[in-house]
């Protein structure tokens, strides 16, 4: 609509680069603060102490992969005039695996079992949804305004 999507398109700056910033700072204003404020709402809800650990490495590996799958979602739709339910149904899906994951390994540590390898899993898709989702939507955005 104000042509901002079209510049970054033009930029001399490689798109998937841009987007990664983009999505970094909105990782960095809401997931990073749901990560550093969870402790306190944790101890607030009952959680024991021994299992902070485990759930702030949990947020602080999901966040970022719940981040940009929806920027994900968002690049995908953004060219569409009801694109919300779209959104919903492309997205969510693929959500689930993170959730899974996260409250798994706060599962087990509340149990008293070792939470790596739940996290392990995070972690790698984590660092394939850091590696990879940029370039994907980079891709959408470039296609949803008809490069």
């Amino acid at each position: 609509r104000g042509g901002s999507l079209e510049q970054w398109v033009l930029s001399p700056h490689p798109l998937a680069l841009l987007v990664l910033i983009k999505v970094l700072a909105h990782w960095v204003f809401s997931g990073l603060a749901l990560v550093l404020l969870s402790p306190l709402l944790a101890l607030m809800l009952g959680l024991p102490v021994q299992c902070l650990p485990v759930l702030m490495v949990s947020l602080l590996l999901g966040t970022p992969v719940l981040s940009l799958l929806g920027a994900l979602g968002a690049a995908l739709t953004v060219g569409l005039k009801r694109g919300g339910l779209l959104l919903a149904l492309l997205i969510l899906p693929l959500y689930i695996p993170v959730l899974i994951l996260g409250s798994g390994a706060l599962q087990a540590a509340l149990q008293g079992m070792p939470a790596t390898g739940y996290l392990l899993w995070l972690g790698s898709l984590a660092a394939l949804a850091i590696t990879l989702t940029p370039f994907a939507i980079a891709a959408g955005l470039k296609i949803s305004i008809g490069e």
